[in-house]
């Protein structure tokens, strides 16, 4: 970089408005790439979103809190995002309740699906116990596998990096592998997407119906409570 946009950049970086301003800029940029692809799910918004703001915080040497400090409202407005997936749910709840048996067992056995098969692959590929330990809870929402690997004795910060990158992974291609397998009930695919791929998952059921959405927020909540819940006990005999 310039040393004349260099100057420019640093007078900008100044204000709270610039980074908060970028990553609304690139979130609305990557989806309208992912509108004109006709929702190809390597164009997911999430991770265009993403890519770019590293790749601009990396080329101009912008550390992150100086980043989060700007972007931070985006960050408290996740808050009431999470209390608003209530609406849908509320909208379903007679579905819910129909549904609740196979919706805790699906849950339970999705929960327990995440942590042990990432654990043995882990164990294959010859990784760490810090390393399992991140690996663990990637399913689970980002301040729950934080807290869950913390507790563990695992690393918190890469814990959070494998979490956004499970949730955009599956948002890209849950829907086409749920598809192809024949699954078409909102509710399953809900579940699946909730419990696979926590909040941005549930971000991607929203796209689908009012009721994968409603499935969705309730699994993402209901699994992170049985993985903060399972995990230690399940950990323990895994590493016998």
């Amino acid at each position: 970089m310039s040393h004349e946009l260099r100057d420019i950049w640093v007078y900008l970086s100044a204000s709270p408005l610039l980074h908060l301003t970028l990553t609304l800029v690139a979130y609305l940029g990557g989806r309208w790439l992912y509108q004109r692809s006709g929702g190809l799910a390597i164009l997911n918004p999430v991770l265009l979103a993403v890519v770019c703001l590293v790749a601009l915080l990396w080329s101009t040497d912008t550390p992150y809190a100086t980043y989060f400090a700007g972007a931070q409202f985006v960050h408290f407005l996740l808050g009431p995002a999470t209390v608003a997936l209530a609406i849908p749910l509320y909208r379903q709840v007679c579905t819910v309740r129909r549904s609740l048996p196979g919706l805790l067992a699906a849950i339970a056995a999705g929960s327990l699906t995440a942590s042990v098969s990432a654990v043995l692959l882990g164990r294959l590929a010859g990784a760490s116990d810090t390393l399992l330990l991140s690996l663990a809870p990637k399913s689970v929402t980002t301040p729950v596998a934080m807290g869950i690997t913390e507790r563990l004795g695992g690393l918190p910060s890469l814990t959070a990096v494998l979490v956004i990158l499970t949730g955009i992974l599956g948002a890209m291609i849950g829907p086409w592998l749920l598809t192809r397998a024949g699954i078409a009930d909102p509710r399953a695919q809900g579940v699946a997407l909730g419990t696979a791929s926590h909040g941005i998952g549930t971000a991607r059921a929203v796209q689908i119906s009012e009721t994968a959405s409603a499935f969705s927020g309730l699994a993402m909540g209901l699994n992170a409570l049985a993985t903060a819940l399972l995990l230690p006990l399940l950990w323990h005999w895994l590493a016998r």
